[in-house]
C-alpha cells in the first residue's frame, strides 16, 4: 500500500514544525481552532507557482473573513521565501521544507516526468484542514487557474 492510500480525507493532518519566511516558525497543531489551507508548490519565482501565490494573495481577505489560514510549502530555503514574498507582496506564511519530511508526509514528493526525463519533485497539491486538524479535502495535481476560488468555496463550508 502506498503512502497516498494512507492519507485521506477524514484523517488527522500530520503535524509538523517548519521554519518560515521572516525567520519565523510554524507548527500545524498550534493553528488548531482555525481551518488551514496547506498548499504545496514546486519552486519560488516560477510562473505557475507565482500565479498560484498571487491568487492566494488576491483572495486572502475572503479567506480571512472565514478565519482560514493559508500556508504555502516548498523545499526552497527561507531566504528564497523571503525574496519571493517581498517580490510579490504575499501576505501569508511560506514554510521551508528543505529536508522534505513534510512533503513526504503529505505524499506530494513524487516522481515527475517532463519531456521524457524522470526526476523527483513536489506535486502541486492542496489540503484543506478543519479547525480540529482533520483533512476535509485534498486536491492533487492542481491546475492553477480557478483553483484558489475552488478552495475558498470549500473552506466556506467549514465555517
Amino acid at each position: 500500500m502506498s503512502n497516498e492510500d494512507l492519507l485521506k480525507t477524514g484523517n488527522f493532518a500530520p503535524d509538523f514544525t517548519l521554519g518560515t519566511d521572516g525567520d519565523g516558525s510554524l507548527t500545524l497543531s498550534e493553528m488548531r481552532g482555525s481551518p488551514v489551507v496547506l498548499y504545496f508548490y514546486p519552486k519560488d519565482n516560477t510562473p505557475g507557482c507565482t500565479t498560484q501565490a498571487k491568487d492566494f494573495r488576491d483572495n486572502s481577505a475572503a479567506f480571512e473573513r472565514e478565519d482560514v489560514k493559508i500556508v504555502g510549502i516548498s523545499k526552497d530555503s527561507i531566504a528564497s521565501h523571503d525574496k519571493f514574498k517581498a517580490n510579490h507582496d504575499l501576505n501569508f506564511a511560506l514554510a521551508s521544507d528543505e529536508q522534505g519530511s513534510v512533503c513526504n508526509a503529505y505524499n506530494c514528493w513524487v516522481e515527475k516526468n517532463m519531456y521524457g526525463r524522470k526526476y523527483m519533485g513536489i506535486r502541486r497539491d492542496t489540503y484543506l484542514i478543519d479547525s480540529k486538524g482533520i483533512i476535509q479535502k485534498i486536491w492533487r495535481k492542481v491546475r492553477v487557474s480557478g483553483h484558489v476560488e475552488e478552495v475558498l468555496e470549500a473552506a466556506k463550508k467549514l465555517t
